[in-house]
């Protein structure tokens, strides 16, 4: 049955393991939803009882393939209506995020269907994460975390988080968007040169964007 509490688990889970391999732990989902660890317990042993997860005490949790399925589909609406928003009504990328999450319970399959053939069926959301298609599958390609990119490095932007709506700005005032080619000019001062329609240009990112773009590999 549809329920958003079981559906926030299940994006959280999904999310966790999108761009790098470790699995969420207990504590860690728990950090992730604000809620208290003996919450998410409880809540994680009710969906290993339906199927969704796989569990064992105090070890980490992995989505089940109907977990999978389902966390899909829910990041399949979020990602669209994100989309939609921005495309046909103007939203920053960083305003859409809390939007999204209201409406993805409250979209029909019907609606949801006809916004993703109005947008063209689009493979990404505007910070650069896969849609996935109605099947639950996603297209990516080989990345590499800003951080963890040695100077030099060449890549284009394939992802920002959309974590910290400050730090969406301040990457946004920096001229780097979703799709645009970069060089790491500095690793440890994350300097970078770019190009855009108005030429070469070369921005120093906030620390924070170490661990928040993803650069192809």
């Amino acid at each position: 049955m549809p329920s958003p509490a079981i559906d926030d688990y299940l994006k959280t889970i999904y999310h966790h393991t999108e761009w790098q391999n470790d699995r969420i732990t207990p504590s860690q989902l728990a950090g992730e939803l604000g809620l208290a660890p003996s919450s998410v317990t409880e809540m994680v042993q009710k969906l290993a009882a339906q199927g969704l997860v796989t569990h064992r005490p105090y070890g980490p949790i992995s989505l089940s393939e109907a977990g999978e399925r389902r966390a899909a589909a829910i990041i399949r609406r979020h990602r669209l209506i994100e989309t939609w928003l921005v495309r046909e009504f103007g939203y920053a990328w960083d305003e859409v995020h809390d939007e999204a999450e209201i409406l993805e319970h409250a979209v029909s399959d019907r609606l949801l269907e006809g916004i993703d053939e109005r947008l063209g069926r689009p493979r990404h959301d505007p910070h650069g994460d896969a849609i996935p298609d109605a099947a639950g599958h996603v297209d990516r390609e080989p990345f590499v975390l800003l951080g963890a990119a040695p100077a030099g490095h060449i890549g284009r932007v394939l992802r920002v988080s959309d974590r910290d709506p400050d730090l969406l700005r301040a990457v946004e005032e920096a001229g780097v968007a979703v799709g645009a080619t970069v060089t790491v000019l500095d690793a440890s001062t994350l300097r970078i040169a770019a190009a855009d329609d108005a030429g070469a240009f070369e921005a120093s990112l906030p620390p924070a964007a170490a661990g928040t773009i993803w650069l192809s590999a």
